[in-house]
């Protein structure tokens, strides 16, 4: 079975690059414009892993982790965001996030990544 990864990003530029680097490596992908959207999302598709974008209009990606906690338990969720800064990351991972990607995305190190997140070094 493929694993399916839920990306949640409202910029539609950035949501192609992620989706595509995540296609190109054999993954499935499922996508979300808004918090609200990737939350449902998520309760249908029931995804290995969840790449949400912290700054989304509505409800942001920190309110959403914690109905995707409620939702998922224990997969993954990453934030990917263009918050850099140090205090940034540990704000992120104290929240709850279980990985932390900046933007804009390394392209060749995203799959590496990936991959290292869901403990294995080709996607199953």
């Amino acid at each position: 079975m493929t694993t399916l990864v839920l990306i949640v990003e409202d910029n539609p530029r950035n949501l192609k690059l992620v989706r595509d680097l995540l296609d190109f490596e054999g993954y499935r992908t499922v996508a979300a414009g808004s918090a609200e959207d990737g939350i449902e999302l998520a309760r249908t598709h029931q995804p290995h892993l969840v790449l949400m974008d912290v700054q989304l209009p509505g409800m942001d990606g920190i309110e959403a982790l914690g109905h995707l906690r409620a939702d998922l338990g224990q997969v993954p969720v990453v934030a990917l965001t263009a918050f850099a800064m140090k205090d940034d990351r540990e704000r992120f991972l104290a929240a709850g996030f279980d990985a932390y990607i900046e933007k804009p995305l390394d392209v060749r190190e995203f799959p590496r990544q990936v991959a290292a997140i869901l403990g294995h070094g080709a996607n199953a």
